[in-house]
């Protein structure tokens, strides 16, 4: 791999106009940098928007292109190979809502996407800002859906790709990572120590672009598209509470940063609404933070089904407790048992067949209800961003056959009690 990478002096990212650390608030021009040079808190990207109408993004792309005037993306986005994410489908989930005792109940199902996780809608933008700063080899450290979509979007773009992995990954994520022929290393220890080798082999290798480190100020941008499209499937408006499952925290506090965008710009009605965020027991850092009333996440290893979200140094957690706590909101965590359930309640009434992340959300939206935390009156929306078949592991001795038998209408009616 032996692709340079240029260092033009300017860039076109669209609105984007620099990057400003969350923590001093220091701001330099847009590079490939994820870290403040003078506190080393991290990076974000900072805009000038121009007027922005919805009658101009409802006629848009049918992806997430659609916001490319809210995005660090160039105008000229969707002319370059990508996968075209976003534009899931808002499940309105009555049958779901009656089992939970919520009065208005709507699933964000982001199985739809290319590789069936949201993980497409951040590696679309991290690949377009990729582009503009001059990389051309797409890599990651990834629990899963990441490695999905990044080996995905790379093939598409004519990219070469590499992606590390833990070894203990679930086989079809791995199997689902592999066909798209890249560089797929497997790594003997957690997501954390994964994460350590990509940030080191990031500084060796200038270009490789590690779409969730030294592009990360561009990738987490990705995630405001639920924001949006769940806005705009609405019809224009923000609902009152919505539940997010929390990995490295990157889209719950996207996903507020893309509500908040929309009220600052008259796109949606100002009004109040709360974020809730949802951890597996076996990794639960923030949740164990929020509890004990901390502003600081203490780093655990993990040990849970839902290994998606299984990030023991989560980088966003301390900017999830404070989304969470500045908007009422609150974070729960389920132990895997009640993960398999919500993998299960989810299926059994809205057809929706999620991994355990989805599981994850379900299972602590019941728990919050239980426990009065979220209002069952207030319209919620719950974000499903991956698919079932990715972790069939989770479930397979908990579901099969009702009964094997003889085929004979007899033998068919005894096995269902006529």
């Amino acid at each position: 791999m032996t692709t340079t990478v240029g260092a033009p002096t300017t860039y076109d990212l669209g609105p984007a106009r620099a990057l400003s650390c969350r923590e001093c608030g220091h701001q330099i021009p847009l590079a490939p940098e994820f870290a403040c040079a003078e506190c080393f808190g991290p990076l974000e990207v900072a805009y000038s928007f121009g007027r922005i109408r919805r009658a101009d993004i409802e006629a848009g792309p049918k992806s997430i292109w659609r916001y490319r005037d809210l995005l660090p993306v160039p105008s000229d986005v969707d002319s370059h190979p990508n996968t075209q994410p976003g534009l899931t489908r808002l499940v309105k989930a009555d049958r779901l809502a009656a089992a939970l005792g919520v009065k208005s109940l709507w699933v964000k199902d982001d199985t739809g996407n290319p590789t069936h996780s949201f993980k497409d809608r951040v590696v679309a933008v991290a690949l377009a800002a990729a582009r503009q700063l001059g990389f051309r080899v797409l890599a990651c450290p990834s629990t899963g859906n990441l490695a999905n979509a990044t080996a995905a979007a790379a093939a598409r773009a004519g990219w070469e790709s590499v992606v590390l992995i833990p070894s203990s990954l679930e086989r079809a994520k791995i199997l689902t990572t592999a066909v798209y022929d890249g560089a797929l290393i497997a790594v003997e220890g957690n997501y954390d120590d994964v994460n350590r080798l990509a940030t080191e082999l990031a500084a060796e290798h200038e270009d490789w672009a590690f779409v969730n480190v030294n592009v990360r100020p561009y990738y987490a941008e990705g995630s405001k598209t639920l924001a949006y499209e769940i806005a705009e499937q609405l019809g224009w408006r923000v609902p009152d509470q919505v539940v997010v499952p929390i990995a490295s925290g990157a889209q719950l506090t996207k996903v507020d940063k893309g509500f908040r965008e929309l009220g600052e710009l008259g796109l949606v009605e100002q009004t109040p609404y709360r974020v809730f965020g949802a951890q597996a027991t076996g990794c639960s850092p923030v949740s164990a933070a929020y509890k004990a009333g901390h502003d600081v996440v203490q780093p655990v290893r993990p040990d849970t089904i839902a290994r998606s979200l299984a990030i023991g140094a989560p980088a966003d957690g301390p900017y999830v407790l404070d989304v969470v706590n500045r908007t009422k909101g609150a974070i729960e965590d389920v132990s895997d048992e009640e993960v398999v359930e919500g993998i299960r309640l989810l299926a059994r009434t809205e057809g929706i067949f999620t991994e355990t992340a989805g599981g994850v959300t379900v299972a602590t939206a019941k728990k919050l209800i239980e426990t009065g935390k979220l209002d069952p009156e207030a319209e919620t929306v719950l974000l499903i961003t991956g698919d079932g078949l990715k972790t069939l592991d989770a479930i397979e001795n908990h579901v099969g056959p009702r009964a094997t038998v003889p085929p004979t209408t007899a033998a068919v009616h005894k096995a269902l009690g006529f």
